[in-house]
Order: C-alpha cells, then structure tokens, then sequence
C-alpha cells in the first residue's frame, strides 16, 4: 500500500449448495433396466431453454423449460427486472423421435449399433429446432417443429353416415369416371348408385355450407433434413459445431471430417492420423471440438494423454498443430496404467474459448490456451481407486470414458465417477471447493472429505491439485460399483444447474 495504492484482496467464492430439481425415467427399487433405455448423450443448447438427450436404443428425447414461461414475458424481459427470480429451472417433456435404427454392413460384416453417440445442438430458424444426433457411423440433421393439428368439421353429411354406407363412401376411389362423357357432363346412370342407399329429405337440402377447418392441440414433430454417411470407416466419437453456423466436424479414432450442413455427399478430411502401416500407429482420436467464437480454430485429444489446437488456416490438411497441451509423467511414478489412464476421454472447451478442460481416467485437467507448459488446475476425480487400477483392467473398467463439463462462467468444472456419484470443483484462485454428489434425489447424503495437499506445489506452472478423497463408501458400508458409472452429464449455459444420466434416469440439480 505504497504511494496509496490498495491492493483488494477478493475472498474465493462460497461452495454451491447442490439440490434435487427433478428426475426423468426414475426406475423403482429392484426394476430391471432396459439395455436401449440407458442414456447415452445428453446436451443443453444454447440458451438453456431445452434439452436432448440420446439412449443405446437410438431415440433421441427433447424438454423444454416451462419455469420461464409461467412467468410471462420474454427470456430478456426476464434478464432486466430489477428482482431476483428464486424459482431453479424446470423441465418437461416436449417430444422424442427414433434417430438411428440398427444396420448392418455387409461389406464389412459388422453390426451398427443404433446408440446415439453424440448430440449437437445448431441454430434455430423460424421457431424451429434444429440438431445433430450420430451413431458409429452416420451422422443426422434433425428439424423439430411445433405445428397445429387441423381437422374438417361441420361437414355436410355426417362423416359416420358416409363410411357406413358403403357406396356413398366408397364412390369417390371406384370407377365412375367412366360414366362421364367426353364434354365433361355426366350420364345418367353416374348417379345411380345414389336409388339405392341414399335418398334427399322431402323438399330437398335447404341450405350447403363449407366445411369449417378447426385447430387443435399443438404437435412436435421431428423431420429428417438431411444424412451424413459413407465418411468414416472407424466409430464416431465426437461431433461439433462451428461458430459460422454453417459446418461442424465429426471425428472418428483417426480422421476428423470437415462438413457443410447442406451438402451431406461431400466432406473434407482436415485431420488424419492413419499411418501407412497400421503397425506404426501409436494413438487414437479421442474427442474433439471446435472453438466457440473462432470459427477456424479446433482442440482434439488423444489416447496419449495430450491436446493438440490446430488452425485451419494452415493447411487444407492440418498434419501440424499451433499447439500442443501435455503433461508429462515423472519417469518414476510409470507403470503399466499410466498410459491406459492417460487417454482423454473428453474434452471442453469454456465459453470463451479461453479455457479446455480434459478427463482422463483419474483426474479432470484445466488448461489455458496461452500457457501449453502444464494445466493451470489438476482435480483428483477418484484417488482411491488407483490401488485398485489391476481390477479395474481386469473388469474393462479401466476403459470408461466419462464426459466433463464447464459452468458458463468456466467458474466451476463437474465429471461423473462409479457409484453414481459426479463431482464439482471450483476453479476460481483460492477455491477449495470440491463436492460430491449422487444421482439420487437426496444428492448431499454421500459426502467425501477432501483434506488439502500437504505442501504447496510449484508457483510456476500455478498448479493445484485438489479432491483427494478417502474410500467411498454407501449406507451399507459396501465399496464402490463399477457398474454403476455415471458417464454423462450437462451444464446449463448460464446457470448453476446441471443434468446427469444414471442408466436410464434422467435427473436435475440447481445450486
């Protein structure tokens, strides 16, 4: 405080305090789940006003909030009154469609599962919704559209009349044309048929009126616009919008396809990572994006453990990267795992593009992209399983791959973890915030201990790693189940609200 300068010293912000909002599909106790009823995608759009979700059985299910719109007004009206809205936000039902349907290629004598992959949400128009949903190997653009359910009434002649007088009902399709002459007037055996089920009231018909067209409830319905397929030969795993609204990126394990949104029979491949000889290859695709506002800059991750930010501008195909995040692991901690549990297995990045978070098995890393020495902040997902890393490969467990998300302020960062349980850290300087949650509606009841590291680690790279935990354990006293894993989750673009899929079950939380 020299020269009378203050230095404001900003205290690290409070822990959320999570709470159940609601859930989706809730099963009962001991119910069995379906294998096509587990959820395996799951996506906020932009706004925040609706939701998708995609299941292994191929079906893609859509909600839409409701707690905005009992209050009246616009979502910016809401922005700009001057009291708080304490109401947390509520979904419901809006409509589902089948995506994708089983398929079999027999040129490759493989069976195309119809799970839904991924879910990508595009720009709307004209009051429509519009998103990208894909499988292993084709990707589809949806349009979802509310539209009005007419039907003709106040006819004529009673509907139920018509259909059970076979003649007057079957007249229009049978084969009376034939009775007209060439001059367009009718004979007079055409209206023959009228003698024997059908005679006018004495006097004849007063008055003919229109039928009259009445509106009723209204539907949503889903329309395929257009199909991507015959691109990639090995299974998609991530899709991805641009921010130039017109193209988006799939990527498989080793290509990453550019395309357009209305040209489906064409693509360009920007990534390829396919050696001449297979033998050669040491790493896969694992996830990829694209900048949210720089259309001409993407991240992909890879099976090694790194991120690779590539600028299109270079090149047509981007066989060099601008720049490469990589944490390297002391040559003394490796072991067998250490390059299993190095994959990413996902990656984000936050709204402003200024942060990427990546989950690798074992922890969710923060990464600024103007700093590649190392992650800016390390969070211990699930520290108390790597004794247990030789079981968790015996079982496959080792190769889940869960999802991570970032709150719209990339304040805040959430991964999923077994049991069902998912866990939020804070990412602000100075936060210690690291709770864990469950899938359940009684969310706080399995909370973990996170005592602090012991020693600070080096000032230089501004690492912290926190969320070390003791065994997890339930009610029961029972250790965790891999079974159980909670791989996906969502962040709501800008509140305190996320969405996690436990099997089948969608469930809801506010903070």
């Amino acid at each position: 405080m020299n020269g009378g300068d203050e230095v404001v010293v900003t205290a690290p912000p409070q822990p959320l305090e999570w709470k159940f909002s609601q859930v989706f599909g809730e099963r009962a106790a001991g119910e069995e789940i379906q294998e096509v009823d587990i959820i395996s995608a799951i996506e906020f759009d932009k706004s925040g006003d609706h939701l998708a979700t995609g299941d292994r059985g191929g079906r893609v299910v859509l909600f839409e909030r409701t707690d905005t719109r009992d209050l009246g007004g616009s979502r910016g009206d809401l922005e700009r009154v001057d009291y708080p809205i304490s109401r947390h936000p509520e979904f419901r039902y809006k409509t589902e469609f089948q995506s994708h349907e089983p398929e079999f290629d027999y040129l490759k004598s493989l069976e195309i599962e119809e799970k839904i992959n991924k879910i990508r949400w595009c720009q709307t128009a004209n009051a429509a919704l519009f998103l990208l949903s894909t499988n292993d190997k084709t990707i589809k653009f949806w349009k979802v559209q509310e539209k009005t359910i007419k039907k003709i009434s106040q006819m004529n002649v009673d509907p139920s009349t018509s259909i059970s007088n076979g003649s007057v009902a079957s007249s229009s399709s049978s084969g009376n044309l034939r009775a007209y002459v060439e001059n367009g007037l009718p004979s007079e055996r055409s209206f023959s048929y009228l003698s024997n089920d059908f005679s006018f009231p004495s006097g004849g018909i007063p008055s003919l009126h229109l039928p009259v067209v009445t509106c009723h409830e209204l539907s949503s319905i889903a329309r395929c616009r257009r199909v991507y397929a015959h691109a990639h030969d090995y299974h998609i795993n991530s899709i991805s919008n641009n921010s130039d609204g017109e193209t988006f990126i799939s990527a498989d394990d080793l290509r990453i396809n550019l395309w357009n949104l209305e040209i489906s029979n064409q693509s360009f491949n920007i990534v390829d990572l396919k050696p001449a000889n297979m033998e050669d290859l040491t790493e896969v695709i694992t996830s990829a994006e694209f900048h949210p506002t720089h259309c001409n800059m993407l991240a992909y991750s890879s099976s090694k453990g790194c991120i690779r930010l590539i600028d299109m501008r270079q090149s047509a195909l981007c066989d060099s990267h601008a720049k490469l995040f990589e944490e390297q692991e002391p040559a003394d901690t490796r072991s067998f795992f250490t390059e299993i549990i190095a994959s990413m297995s996902d990656i984000k990045f936050g709204k402003d593009g200024r942060y990427i978070l990546s989950r690798d098995y074992m922890t969710l890393k923060l990464w600024d992209v103007n700093m590649d020495s190392g992650p800016v902040s390390t969070f211990l997902v699930h520290e108390h399983l790597r004794p247990k890393l030789c079981d968790l490969y015996e079982n496959d467990a080792i190769f889940d791959k869960f999802e991570c998300c970032l709150s719209g302020d990339s304040s805040r960062v959430a991964t999923g973890s077994y049991s069902n349980l998912f866990r939020v850290f804070g990412c602000a300087p100075g936060s210690n915030e690291a709770t864990t949650l469950e899938a359940s509606k009684h969310p706080m009841r399995r909370q973990v201990q996170t005592p602090r590291p012991s020693r600070p680690l080096s000032s230089i790279t501004r690492v912290v790693r926190r969320g070390a935990e003791r065994p997890v354990v339930d009610a029961n006293g029972n250790s965790f189940e891999p079974t159980t894993k909670l791989l996906h989750l969502a962040w709501h673009p800008s509140e305190n609200s996320i969405a996690c899929a436990a099997a089948n079950s969608l469930y809801m939380y506010y903070a």
